[in-house]
């Protein structure tokens, strides 16, 4: 059915990415292990690209990576896969942000079907020019 949303056969259907879509890329040949699937690297950097765009508009500023929480790799990623990532800020501290983010592929070049490939908790935290942690300002 076009429009449906699929995480794969093995794990339970969701219904949409969560939060707001921050980055988009194409697996390329070169991201590629030799069995021709994307490396883990390659996803996390791509993640924390999207989740440090949301965490330096958020904060007002440089903002770090600290932590990556509970990342699980659920399906494979191919050279050709649109790969999106989309970000939810779910915890402000006084000098710390976590977000979580979800990676999804639309698989080769093009169906509405949206496969969920993995997922994480990325905790930033926002530093002045001299490198030292700063309060993250309220939100606006």
């Amino acid at each position: 059915m076009q429009g449906d949303l699929v995480v794969g056969e093995s794990i339970e259907i969701s219904s949409a990415p969560r939060g707001r879509l921050s980055t988009r890329a194409i697996a390329m040949p070169a991201d590629t292990n030799p069995f021709g699937h994307v490396f883990g690297g390659w996803m996390l950097a791509q993640m924390d690209l999207a989740g440090g765009t949301h965490a330096y508009r958020r904060a007002g500023g440089h903002c770090p990576t600290i932590a990556v929480e509970g990342m699980e790799f659920l399906e494979p990623v191919h050279v050709g896969d649109e790969v999106s990532c989309y970000t939810e800020i779910i915890r402000v501290g006084r000098t710390s942000i976590s977000i979580r983010i979800q990676a999804w592929v639309r698989r080769n070049g093009g169906s509405d079907r949206l496969v969920k490939v993995t997922s994480a908790i990325f905790t930033y935290v926002a530093i002045d020019p001299q490198g030292r942690k700063r309060a993250v300002p309220p939100e606006e």
